[in-house]
């Protein structure tokens, strides 16, 4: 029978139990504390993208989080990164985007007090008032864009079969098709929208430019990066960077929580 005397006694031990456990959000290493780490995908991909480059992360003892992204407007995308940025990590924190993840992080960071860099893996990072699409026009279209498919919802799902040649073709086939089969349709209007005031105008940021990119022009990606004044590096890579190159994207984003400890 369960009598107040018991829910106390049950709730002494828990609170003994858990009272050595970090706050969410503060690694530590020799005393101090380590920048976390929040990761935002990109376009018909989600958290998952960063499996490898979470595992590397977290080895070297990094807080992460993957947000995991409504994909229903630019607006929602960075109103929910800001809340799990809110809700799910304290101190001195990284944003790293991939692909359209770069626009959402670039707003959602904007006068953010604990935000101390931005990563840019294979990714857009706007300035106030650009479109995505607006930024896809100014250079040559990448091939991969033809393989976007509109549906009645007005949301852009990926052929399946151009997955393996155009989004990812440098990891294994067995896994672009993985993708292909659980990707995450992003609404069109997505890449329409305005952007607001940019946090890269503010913060430090890092970039990799994907020189093997069919999903967003390299020379844009370049550009990007030299506007945002980004440490950048170049790699021979494929759109899918996070998945085929998790060693570099890792990397960047240690250089970025290090420099901002």
């Amino acid at each position: 029978m369960t009598t107040r005397r018991t829910v106390l006694r049950g709730s002494a031990a828990l609170a003994v139990a858990t009272s050595g456990l970090a706050a969410p959000g503060r690694a530590s290493a020799g005393g101090r504390t380590k920048a976390n780490v929040l990761l935002v995908h990109g376009a018909w991909v989600d958290g998952s993208s960063w499996n490898a480059v979470i595992a590397i992360l977290q080895r070297q003892g990094y807080t992460v989080v993957a947000a995991q992204l409504p994909m229903t407007s630019l607006t929602d995308d960075v109103a929910w990164t800001r809340h799990v940025l809110a809700e799910r990590l304290q101190g001195p924190t990284v944003l790293a985007g991939h692909s359209y993840g770069g626009a959402v992080i670039s707003g959602a960071a904007t006068g953010v007090p604990n935000v101390v860099g931005l990563v840019y893996a294979s990714a857009f990072a706007p300035d106030e008032g650009e479109t995505i699409g607006g930024l896809n026009a100014r250079f040559p279209a990448p091939p991969g864009l033809a393989f976007a498919q509109p549906d009645s919802l007005g949301f852009l799902w990926f052929d399946p079969a151009a997955i393996p040649a155009n989004f990812a073709p440098d990891i294994p086939l067995a896994d672009a098709r993985v993708l292909a089969a659980t990707q995450k349709p992003i609404a069109a209007q997505c890449f329409g929208e305005a952007a607001g005031p940019p946090a890269w105008k503010t913060l430090p940021s890092w970039a990799l430019v994907s020189t093997q990119d069919r999903m967003i022009n390299p020379d844009l990606e370049r550009f990007m990066a030299r506007r945002s004044h980004a440490t950048t590096i170049e790699v021979r890579s494929s759109h899918a960077s996070p998945a085929s190159h998790p060693d570099k994207v890792a990397g960047l984003i240690i250089a970025a929580a290090r420099a901002g400890r």
